[in-house]
């Protein structure tokens, strides 16, 4: 399945799956890479005092923050990658 975003939308696609070896024998660099390009993490947190929002990719390199939850999901759609909060 391949995951993409169109219009502010997420799509999901069926393909067929592609071998991708061993899941025992992924290295962590690999491991860390995964999603890095599709996918961006919104956490919320404390600047100066006042509630943020700071996007990360799914490596956890930050990326931005704001002042608002919906602009952050509105950048990374923007982006054409998938917004996923964490907790």
């Amino acid at each position: 399945m391949r995951v993409t975003t169109q219009n502010g939308r997420v799509l999901l696609h069926n393909e067929p799956e592609t071998p991708v070896g061993n899941p025992h024998e992924i290295s962590i660099g690999e491991l860390r890479g995964l999603g890095v390009e599709s996918v961006a993490y919104i956490r919320a947190v404390k600047v100066d005092g006042a509630n943020a929002f700071t996007i990360h990719a799914a490596d956890g390199t930050p990326m931005a923050v704001t002042d608002d939850r919906d602009a952050a999901i509105n950048a990374i759609l923007s982006h054409e990658m998938i917004p996923v909060p964490l907790h």
